[in-house]
């Protein structure tokens, strides 16, 4: 038998985290006893892996453009543009 940890995307502690089912393609869902929330380890789309939305405001900040974000990042425009619209959460400390 294989034990894999699974840590929290949001709290980076593997305690507490259950199965909780399949995604819609098939992955498999984590919840979160703490918070409540559920994550996966793989992702169909590559706008929803962690990372992806702070590159996007970082290669704003520094100049790039909407037509140079999305192609090197490999997101659509849409996406590009609707992230940098949302207002950023203030971060827990």
């Amino acid at each position: 038998m294989v034990t894999v940890i699974v840590f929290r995307r949001y709290c980076r502690k593997p305690e507490a985290v259950r199965r909780k089912g399949l995604s819609t393609h098939g992955h498999q869902r984590y919840r979160c006893e703490n918070c409540k929330r559920t994550f996966q380890l793989d992702y169909t789309r590559r706008a929803c892996q962690p990372g992806i939305k702070e590159q996007v405001i970082d290669m704003a900040l520094n100049g790039s453009g909407i037509w140079d974000t999305a192609p090197l990042l490999r997101i659509n425009m849409n996406t590009v543009m609707s992230t940098l619209k949302k207002k950023p959460k203030p971060s827990a400390p």
